[in-house]
Order: C-alpha cells, then structure tokens, then sequence
C-alpha cells in the first residue's frame, strides 16, 4: 500500500492535467470556430460567397463538433 500510493497520487495528477488540457483545447477551439464562422458569414454577404463557403467549412472541421469528433 505504502510502495503503490506514489504511483496513484502520479497517475491521478496526471488524469486531472489531460482532462484540463482537453477542456481548454476544447474551449479555445469553439472560440476560434465562431470567429472564423462569423468572419465567413460577412465574406459570404460581402465579398465572394465561395471564399465564405470555404471560411465555413473551415470553421466547421476546427469546431469541437468537425475533426476532433471525427478523432474520437
């Protein structure tokens, strides 16, 4: 008991450190995802609805809902 509770106290630290690198990926991803998506939306009714078409689905595939979804 005595040997093993370094070990666990390491491996819960480390759990708790991937689970924060995940949800501030995760958080810094969305942010991104709507900028882009907003900025695509004025370049769709502004500028060339391809060039904003593209922005989109950029947009989408950095969203938390496009490839990271894919990944998992």
């Amino acid at each position: 008991m005595i040997i093993t509770a370094p070990v666990i106290l390491v491996l819960t630290l480390f759990v708790w450190l991937c689970t924060g690198l995940i949800y501030i990926s995760s958080l810094v991803l969305s942010l991104l995802s709507t900028v882009i998506a907003l900025l695509g939306a004025a370049v769709i009714i502004t500028y060339s609805p391809q060039n904003g078409v593209i922005l989109l689905v950029i947009a989408f595939l950095i969203s938390p809902m496009g490839l990271p979804l894919a990944a998992i």
